[in-house]
This record gives C-alpha cells, sequence and structure tokens, in this order.
C-alpha cells in the first residue's frame, strides 16, 4: 500500500519499516556501482532523469599523444557554444534586423590540465565538461589562454624581448624560456611560421601569428569518455520525487535515496561528496526516526 516493508535479498526477504537506496550512479563499476538504485527507483513508479556523464576526460580530434603526460598550470580554458541556427531562421532574424551572434562562452576558468594519448583531461576539462552536455559536444568549441597573465600587448613585448635574446637561433630553439619544451613543436606548426627560420627574420605578421596561437591555443572535442571513466554521474533520482529534508520518496512511504543515485552533482573539489554526506545524513537520521517510532 505504499509503503516499504522489506527488502529482498537472493530469494530472501529482510523485513523493515524503512530502507535507504545508496547504491551510486555508473561511474565506477568496479566499486559495485553499476546503476541498480535506478532500475529499484523505476520499479517503484519512481522518475529517473537521462544518466550521462559528468566530469569526465574528453577526446579530440588533434592527436596529441605526442603530448601525453604533460600537465598545464595556470591557463585558462574557454569553451563556447557554436551558433546552431538554421539558415532559414538565420535569414528571417536579419530581415527583421534582429541577427546576432549567438555563439557563447559557457566555460572560462583559471586552472589545471593534462593532454592525454586520447585528447585532455584534468581540473579544468572535467569540469568544462559538465558544461556541454546541452546538445551534440560538437557544438562547442575550446580554446586555451597559454599565457593568461599577459594582454596580447604585453605578449608581444614579451616575444620581442626574447627573440632579441635569441635572434641567431632558429625559430623553433628560441622558446624555451616561453613553454614547456614537450608544448614548443605543436604551437610552432600552429604558428605557421617555418621552424627553421632564423629568428632575427621573423615578421611581425608571423609574430601576431604566434601571439595568436598562444592566446587561443584550439582544441576541438569529439566525445567525451565512457561513463565508466566520470567522475560522477549526471541525472538520476528526480529531486522532486523526494522530500529534501528527508530525502524519503514521495510515493513510497519509507523508502530513502541518498548520495549520487539522485540527479544531483557538482564540480570537482568535494563537492559532490559533500553532497554525499549531507543526503546520507539526512536519510540516516530520517529513517531511524521512522524505525524508533514504528517500534
Amino acid at each position: 500500500d505504499g509503503r516499504v516493508v522489506g527488502v529482498s535479498l537472493g530469494g530472501a526477504t529482510r523485513r523493515c519499516d524503512a530502507a535507504i537506496v545508496a547504491t551510486g550512479g555508473l561511474s565506477y563499476p568496479k566499486t559495485g556501482s553499476d546503476g541498480d538504485g535506478y532500475r529499484f527507483a523505476e520499479a517503484a513508479g519512481i522518475a529517473v532523469t537521462e544518466l550521462k556523464a559528468s566530469l569526465v576526460p574528453i577526446v579530440t580530434k588533434e592527436n596529441f599523444s605526442a603530448l601525453s603526460g604533460l600537465s598545464l598550470k595556470n591557463v585558462v580554458l574557454k569553451v563556447t557554444k557554436k551558433d546552431t541556427e538554421s539558415g532559414d531562421e538565420k535569414e528571417k532574424k536579419e530581415k527583421k534586423g534582429k541577427s546576432k551572434n549567438t555563439e557563447k562562452i559557457v566555460f572560462s576558468e583559471l586552472g589545471e590540465m593534462l593532454f592525454t594519448h586520447f585528447g585532455v583531461s584534468g581540473p579544468l576539462v572535467l569540469s568544462a565538461s559538465s558544461h556541454m552536455t546541452d546538445g551534440d559536444i560538437g557544438d562547442y568549441e575550446m580554446s586555451l589562454d597559454l599565457k593568461p597573465a599577459l594582454s596580447p600587448e604585453e605578449l608581444d613585448a614579451r616575444l620581442l624581448s626574447d627573440f632579441k635574446k635569441y635572434s641567431k637561433k632558429d625559430f623553433i630553439n628560441s622558446l624555451d624560456d616561453l613553454l614547456p619544451q614537450k608544448l614548443i613543436e605543436t604551437v610552432v606548426s600552429l604558428s605557421g611560421i617555418p621552424p627553421r627560420i632564423k629568428v632575427n627574420s621573423v615578421t611581425k605578421e608571423m609574430r601576431a601569428s604566434l601571439n595568436s596561437v598562444l592566446k587561443n591555443f584550439p582544441i576541438t572535442p569529439l566525445r567525451t569518455r565512457k561513463i565508466d571513466e566520470a567522475i560522477v554521474t549526471c541525472g538520476g533520482v528526480a529531486a522532486s520525487e523526494l522530500y529534501p529534508k528527508t530525502m524519503e520518496c514521495r510515493k513510497v512511504e519509507g523508502l530513502y535515496f541518498a548520495g549520487e543515485v539522485i540527479d544531483a552533482d557538482a564540480y570537482t573539489g568535494g563537492y559532490n561528496l559533500q553532497i554525499a554526506y549531507s543526503t546520507g545524513v539526512l536519510a540516516g537520521e530520517a529513517a531511524a526516526e521512522r524505525c524508533l517510532e514504528e517500534k
């Protein structure tokens, strides 16, 4: 009659007045977290929202295998969502004088990231991935500001200073003071500047191209890694199905949910652990009170 009476375990039933489902999401399946909690909820008629990977590494179009293992600190990762309006929609807006650039920045943050054999990872990338769930990942563009402390003008002055210092060297051998050794060849290739040109022959236009790469290092996302590599699962038991002060299900008396099985996720930095601890306390105390009342 819409209330918990027990838990079935391998054919046997343990009678109880309250049950807490704290089975985790789909992430880290080796721990036993394989989505059971979602099946339990759906079997009881409880809504479960779409399940996606969150805080997850990203596979890129670019082959960064030569940079694998390179960690960058104090860089800014920016993610923009491209204009996905159809040609007809754009034409209508232009006729009405309402046409505008609908590309928008969905994430921009200073921090640390990591190149891998498949693409990119690290704290910045994991956080950015949680902002790339609306539509197809191909709708997004990513770029790195490798020198966020310097404006384009200040960076140009820095380049001039380094080029003066290494004026007789090949261009590819003049960037040791500016970039990690592992990154130099990739940056030189993106700049379009001949690697063996002498530094004193680098033109103003070439320098501007290098400046652009350093301030907008391009990264093209293709897809996220599988959900079992994600730190957390986005989606789950709909929060609207639960009483927020107790985590008890509104439809099934005595049934509680806690932790990642609930549709609640956040950035890295302990926030998801906090969600687990806080909902666990609420569910645990409420379930204990229910059992004492039944006794």
